[in-house]
């Protein structure tokens, strides 16, 4: 494959998914419906501990983020894990439906699972929207602005004098001089094409 990082160029935005237990950052959601409560997809990484949750839970909430958004909720969902901290516990949050909403984003949608639908690396989860609300007329942060804006979104915090490899898509720091042939990223998956050298 001659360049993976055209895929940064559809369109999309950059979303909190939550649900009972856990949320990560996500950027493939899609209207596939219409009508009064229209059908939301989302796809999840299989690794992730939020796909996990989604497999246990009925209703996911999606918080959009805009573009004045603060990079430290990106970090906070983007670059940990639930299994290793409570990412809840600094975010001025409130429930909806069951769901736990991010306070400070643009508004957010609250849907009931349908299906889930199994690829090799991710989950398509498909939900039927059920509940939502805008909070405020901002434009909305897109993937593409992310990637692009990334360092300073989401600072990676790298060591002086040890060379540094950084995951472009979650900001994940690996320390050594080369990266394995055969180096996936820990906490995205990736390959080592996706590393940039710091």
């Amino acid at each position: 494959m001659k360049n993976k990082k055209i895929t940064r160029s559809i369109t999309q935005g950059l979303y909190v998914l939550t649900t009972s237990g856990g949320g990560c950052i996500v950027d493939a959601v899609s209207q596939i419906s219409g009508g009064d409560n229209p059908l939301i997809s989302v796809a999840v990484m299989k690794s992730n501990y939020t796909n996990e949750l989604l497999h246990k839970n009925d209703k996911f909430a999606l918080s959009i983020l805009g573009m004045s958004e603060d990079g430290n909720l990106i970090k906070t969902f983007g670059l940990n894990s639930m299994r290793d901290i409570n990412k809840y516990e600094n975010i001025d949050m409130f429930e909806d439906a069951g769901v736990p909403i991010i306070k400070n984003s643009l508004g957010y949608m609250v849907c009931e699972i349908v299906d889930r639908i199994e690829n090799d690396t991710h989950t398509l989860f498909i939900g039927k929207l059920i509940e939502a609300d805008k909070f405020r007329d901002e434009e909305a942060m897109s993937y593409n602005y992310y990637q692009n804006h990334k360092d300073e979104l989401v600072k990676a915090t790298t060591e002086d004098g040890r060379t540094a490899w950084v995951c472009t898509i979650c900001g994940y720091v690996y320390y050594g001089d080369t990266l394995p042939n055969d180096f996936k990223c820990p906490k995205c998956g990736v390959d080592k094409s996706l590393f940039e050298r710091k």
